[in-house]
């Protein structure tokens, strides 16, 4: 995969795990890469803490029937899944309409087998990468309390397995026997055999590791103010340390990249999806499976003795305070599933939340813009930002090589909004 073209130069906008994950498929590939982000070095972003799992499993995008309705029913409840906070907000009134127009059944059977392809090259890539981060290969668990979720997840089990992704539905007891470890007050479960976790952190810095390796420059505490244009192309940016050339440039800036790209006449309709975790450090119980909370939407993932929840999603700009609500939310379903826990487990942990960037169809924009030949768009990938990053960018850097995708790109175009 080595040595493409020593001269070219590739500017990415976001250390983020996308950002980063491009950024070693391009270097890999002899190109001379530079990474720009605003925050220093030490930061907390989205990839950190999140729930560390490779999911296949998640083959249906956000935005599909019956979502609406859902989400106009939760939006009541300040501690359920989901909340929009109510604000006259034009880009946010945009971004609802775009949702609800892509909600459809065709939409999300067309986005089905995109998102899996996107996904298992991702696992393959996840496999492949040749770096120590602990890749736990143990598959994942959906957890349902009611017999009701439990029918629907099994019809989403067929579906699974239809698209070639193995899906097997589980009662109770062959649910405890995959996991004894843990008491769990199910009445049954989906199980992907195929889906993975590790820890973010580990993955991340495994990855910087061997990025400052291949000679890769990081300038952290930099801010983009602008661009320099010439015949269709992005010949410099302009920063806060001055302006720098680049033969391409990658966007790759999380929930930030929708405001660059207003810079540069793009429209990528983005919001910012909060989440929220909380890790023990010393649980009571520790499951050898990562799992899903199915009708609380909660993700349980064990990481090196450790185990982390999380959940919600929140969308209420771009504002990275901790709204307490939502995390009793969280503290509140957990014991529901695993009765060996309490609420006041938590009653110490520190929260964490990020913000995810959440295109309104579900689906990420990855690829190259007609309006800037040497522009690569690759954010708004939501909730799967870790999950999809490894795969994402060995995509740009094919782009980047003038080579044909792994994947189709045609329903995650940057141009699909404009």
């Amino acid at each position: 995969m080595l040595c493409v073209n020593m001269s070219k130069s590739v500017t990415i906008l976001g250390a983020g795990v996308i950002g980063l994950s491009t950024a070693l498929y391009c270097a890999r590939r002899g190109m001379r890469v530079t990474i720009i982000d605003q925050k220093p070095r030490q930061r907390d972003g989205c990839s950190f803490g999140n729930a560390g799992m490779i999911v296949p499993s998640h083959f249906i995008p956000l935005a599909a029937p019956g979502m609406v309705a859902l989400g106009l029913k939760w939006m009541w409840n300040p501690e359920s899944p989901f909340y929009i906070k109510p604000r006259l907000d034009a880009d946010l009134m945009s971004w609802g309409l775009h949702f609800w127009k892509a909600a459809t059944k065709a939409r999300v059977e067309a986005a089905a087998p995109v998102l899996r392809d996107l996904s298992l090259l991702s696992r393959e890539c996840f496999e492949t990468l040749g770096l120590d981060f602990g890749l736990v290969k143990r598959g994942l668990l959906m957890l349902c309390k009611k017999q009701q979720t439990l029918d629907e997840e099994a019809h989403m089990a067929e579906k699974a397995n239809a698209l070639g992704i193995p899906a097997e539905v589980l009662d109770a007891k062959a649910t405890a026997a995959l996991d004894p470890a843990v008491t769990m007050d199910i009445c049954g479960s989906v199980f992907f055999p195929k889906d993975c976790h590790l820890a973010p952190g580990s993955f991340i810095s495994a990855v910087e590791a061997e990025l400052v390796r291949l000679g890769v420059t990081f300038l952290w505490e930099t801010e983009v103010s602008g661009f320099k244009t010439e015949s269709g192309a992005l010949r410099a940016l302009k920063t806060s340390r001055g302006e720098i050339e680049s033969d391409e440039v990658v966007l790759s800036g999380g929930v930030w990249s929708a405001q660059l790209a207003k810079e540069l006449d793009l429209k990528l309709p983005m919001q910012a999806g909060k989440g929220y975790s909380l890790t023990l450090a010393n649980p009571t119980q520790l499951p050898e499976l990562c799992s899903i909370c199915t009708e609380a939407r909660l993700a349980v993932t064990p990481m090196d003795g450790a185990l982390r929840v999380g959940g919600t999603m929140e969308m209420a700009g771009i504002d990275e305070s901790i709204t307490q609500r939502r995390v009793r939310g969280i503290t509140r379903a957990f014991p529901q599933y695993f009765p060996a826990f309490e609420e006041a487990d938590f009653a110490e942990v520190k929260p964490w939340s990020g913000l995810r960037p959440v295109s309104p169809d579900g689906m990420p924009y990855i690829g190259r813009t007609k309006r800037w030949k040497n522009l690569t768009v690759a954010t708004g990938h939501a909730m799967m930002g870790l999950s999809l990053a490894p795969a994402t960018g060995r995509i740009v850097s094919e782009l980047l090589a003038d080579e044909k995708s792994s994947v189709k790109l045609d329903l995650m175009s940057p141009d699909r909004f404009a």
